[in-house]
């Protein structure tokens, strides 16, 4: 009588013991590396607008510029943009409405991003040749 119910004891103790080893998650070095995420997104495509800056929105940070047949584009500029002036660096809170240049953007979602916006150096007016003062002799 005393061997069952150690035997008995022993089997529910197996049992308790497998199942808990059963729950119990794999080891780390154990389980096989999981696959790379594949490259499915590709990087987004650079694309060009040029125009006249129509309006600076500081609050959004965003411009729109006005395009040959006005087409008008609104574009997100973000701490990364580039934006110069000839070979000036310049800051956001430079662009100013009416300067004319090109904006190099990518699509995020749904929104335009620039990433470098070279507005055109202004020409200088030629300056008028002074009035040769005339005398009546």
């Amino acid at each position: 009588m005393k061997k069952t119910i150690l035997f008995v004891v022993m089997l529910t103790l197996v049992a308790f013991v497998s199942g808990a080893i059963a729950a119990a998650p794999p080891k780390a070095a154990t389980t096989a590396p999981a696959p790379a995420a594949p490259a499915s997104t590709a990087p987004a495509k650079m694309e060009k607008f040029w125009g006249t800056i129509k309006s600076v929105d500081a609050m959004a940070k965003s411009i729109v510029v006005v395009g040959k047949g006005k087409a008008e584009k609104t574009f997100m500029v973000t701490a990364d943009t580039k934006i110069t002036k000839g070979k000036e660096a310049l800051n956001f809170e430079d662009l100013k409405t009416g300067m004319r240049g090109d904006v190099h953007y990518k699509m995020e979602m749904d929104k335009m991003v620039a990433v470098k916006i070279h507005v055109a150096a202004s020409k200088a007016a030629p300056k008028a040749a002074p009035k040769a003062a005339t005398t009546g002799q």
